[in-house]
């Protein structure tokens, strides 16, 4: 059955809080992608979103809080943690800290660990929703597990159609301003600040803040114990295979170019940024890999160079993995 999409009106607000209150799922616009919401303190609303995205138990979840004040009651904040907040949020920042013993929180959103993973979204119709529903939502990116995350409401039901008893509907708050995931700190109370996850926050933004450099995320073996979302090897991936780092196109590859050099030659080019910006390279990552993915009728995927330059270093992030072997 299709996925309903809901326009962002006042009645629907109410209709999707009401289904979260129930223990539904609802997929909501955030600045960064599209979230498959649920309420993060019952265990077997938790559970849907796992059961919906065909997602492995031991990826953690994220929270989503309306403010610092809400986020402080379920996890420890240090002098670090609340610089953070006080510099990014609200906005695409996620904090994984160390759980409050006494938070509500379903232990399935920590995948088991003694961290949770907390963020106060930006986009308006996300605040809306969080104030509406008077909880604490936990929201992956609203599609199948491993895919490619969607910046469109209609990306949402393309890639969950077949969750649609599961997913009461999605609020469609039109495309995602930053349209990549939030950069996710770890900052353990016996260790340094650590990047976990590069994303729509630059490194140097948040080093800035911290008056030091962020550590490193150690390589975490196995499928169990990864403290952040987006650290599965293979991740974000589309149908089609990617070839990384073109320097020349073929007649049967579509192309994901950046620059004003694009490569010649290919079936389909997509720029994502003909200036060589990488906030618009961002902005565009996952809507154009969609686009490329859903006209490659079994063509591979040629992808130019990025700079690992700011936000290149998080665009880079997720093409290695959406072009890295899949199990």
């Amino acid at each position: 059955m299709p996925l309903p999409i809901w326009p962002p009106d006042a009645d629907h607000i109410k209709k999707a809080a009401d289904a979260l209150r129930a223990g539904k799922l609802v997929a909501f616009p955030t600045e960064t992608v599209y979230g498959l919401g649920a309420d993060a303190t019952q265990d077997s609303a938790v559970a849907r979103i796992f059961e919906a995205k065909g997602r492995p138990r031991f990826n953690p979840l994220i929270v989503h809080l309306p403010s610092l004040q809400a986020a402080q009651a379920h996890a420890r904040f240090d002098a670090r943690a609340r610089a953070l907040a006080k510099a990014f949020w609200p906005g695409a920042l996620t904090l994984v800290l160390p759980r409050r013993a006494e938070t509500p929180l379903s232990l399935l959103v920590s995948a088991g660990l003694p961290t949770v993973a907390l963020r106060v979204p930006q986009h308006p119709l996300a605040l809306k929703l969080l104030r509406e529903s008077g909880l604490a939502l936990a929201a992956p990116s609203a599609n199948r597990s491993g895919r490619l995350s969607p910046t469109l409401a209609a990306h949402v039901a393309r890639s969950l159609e077949e969750a649609g008893a599961l997913v009461a509907g999605v609020l469609d708050g039109g495309p995602c301003t930053l349209g990549l995931e939030s950069t996710v700190i770890g900052l353990p109370e016996d260790g340094p600040p650590t990047l976990l996850r590069p994303g729509a926050i630059a490194r140097a933004e948040i080093e800035a803040v911290l008056g030091m450099k962020l550590a490193e995320a150690a390589e975490e073996e196995g499928e169990a114990g990864r403290s952040s979302p987006g650290q599965l090897a293979s991740h974000y991936a589309p149908e089609a295979p990617i070839r990384l780092n073109a320097k020349e196109v073929n007649r049967d590859e579509v192309l994901l170019a950046f620059g004003p050099d694009a490569l010649q030659g290919a079936a389909l080019t997509l720029n994502l940024s003909r200036q060589g910006d990488l906030r618009e390279a961002a902005a565009n990552l996952f809507r154009y890999l969609q686009e490329l993915d859903a006209q490659a009728e079994g063509k591979r995927i040629a992808v130019m160079p990025v700079p690992e330059t700011g936000l290149g270093e998080a665009i880079n992030d997720r093409l290695r993995r959406a072009a890295a072997p899949r199990s």
